[in-house]
């Protein structure tokens, strides 16, 4: 295990590479699918698929009651990204010339999210906790134990706030019709008989998906780009490239596993009722069979014919999350407007992750020149 924390990804992919069966196993007993075809054909397995995702856990009592929730969040979302557009452009204005990544990345999405993620009529101590939230990291599970421990102290009173709120709003009825904030979709979407607690527990979850996974992506696209790139001239590439080969290099979930439902055999492997199969989309990102120069970042591969191979940073099959395209334009609007008009360094990072159930980059401090406005050129007579 010493070697895995030194360097979790390093170590999975040399197990991959010495493992001559197309399973192996991983550091804490779980195991992995290494073929790139078996674990394509895994994911999209409906036996192994059967039942409930493990994102939303137990608190919702059926997929279809899953696949609710998810596509009213995810169309709320939608319907917010003219607003989020417009706010990004405030936000990356408001950066100033040095910030500091990548807890400036979350922070910058809650932003442009606070108003979809609760309404401005919400109480002003709820919103002002959720901020608190944001900045504490509770958006992602941390790397170090006093971090860690910093923000999940918070966890207990704002769960007890939301609960509150949310029982509020069913006593009242506020949230029916078109939802105002991803509360109301989720107290919308839920069965009646759920828990006030659960439907709480349910929008910590959201709110940590879309602020944590949208911001430490934001982070992730702005520090390999950087790194990538020499100083002085614009990014070559559009920001749609560059936030796909960032998923693609550095996908924030690492590593997708479910139980067994009922005994199955994959890779020529039987594995038991309850047994944790995973499939990890970075070693899929990194195949050299499926990839061209995998390890390297390289944007421009997403305008080659036949250069991507699988991809799969919101997992795919019966289990692909339903937000993942409002994700990444939530992302790719985020870099457009921070490099807009602007050049764009780093120092202090570099592309090694820390790995602590997600896929973070290490602290690095972003500098944001805006160029200068170009001069206009005199005509001859206008210059008389």
């Amino acid at each position: 295990m010493r070697r895995f924390r030194r360097d979790p990804l390093g170590y999975i992919e040399a197990c991959a590479r010495r493992s001559p069966a197309e399973v192996f196993r991983l550091p804490w007993g779980a195991w992995c699918v290494r073929d790139t075809e078996l674990a394509l054909t895994v994911l999209r397995d409906p036996l192994f698929h059967s039942g409930r995702s493990t994102f939303f856990g137990d608190m919702l009592p059926s997929r279809t009651a899953q696949i609710a929730l998810g596509r009213a969040v995810r169309n709320l979302m939608r319907a917010h990204l003219p607003a989020y557009r417009q706010c990004a452009a405030e936000a990356a204005a408001g950066l100033g010339a040095a910030s500091q990544w990548p807890e400036a990345g979350p922070l910058l999405v809650y932003r442009c999210t606070a108003d979809v993620l609760l309404h401005p009529g919400a109480p002003p101590a709820l919103r002002r906790q959720l901020a608190h939230a944001v900045s504490a990291g509770l958006t992602a599970r941390q790397p170090y134990m006093r971090q860690r421990a910093r923000a999940e102290i918070l966890r207990p009173k704002l769960l007890a706030a939301i609960t509150e709120h949310a029982r509020n709003r069913r006593t009242d009825g506020s949230a029916a019709g078109e939802p105002r904030d991803v509360l109301d979709a989720v107290i919308g979407a839920c069965p009646e008989e759920l828990t006030d607690r659960t439907v709480a527990n349910l929008y910590i979850l959201l709110f940590q998906s879309i602020v944590g996974n949208i911001g430490y992506a934001v982070a992730w696209s702005l520090l390999l780009a950087c790194l990538h790139h020499p100083l002085g001239p614009p990014w070559p590439w559009p920001a749609e490239w560059l936030v796909r080969e960032s998923a693609r290099h550095r996908p924030f979930v690492w590593m997708v596993g479910r139980p067994v439902p009922h005994p199955l055999e994959f890779g020529g492997l039987p594995f038991a009722e309850g047994t944790i199969l995973s499939v990890s989309p970075y070693l899929l990102h990194h195949d050299t069979h499926s990839w061209d120069r995998p390890e390297m970042f390289r944007p421009e591969r997403w305008n080659e014919p036949g250069g991507q191979g699988p991809y799969l940073p919101f997992s795919t099959g019966p289990f692909t999350c339903a937000g993942a395209a409002i994700a990444h334009s939530l992302t790719t609007e985020a870099i457009t407007a921070l490099a807009q008009d602007a050049h764009l360094t780093v120092s202090g990072g570099d592309a090694r992750p820390l790995v602590s159930g997600s896929v973070l980059p290490r602290p690095f401090t972003l500098r944001r020149t805006l160029k200068a406005p170009a001069k206009p050129t005199l005509t001859k007579d206008e210059g008389r």
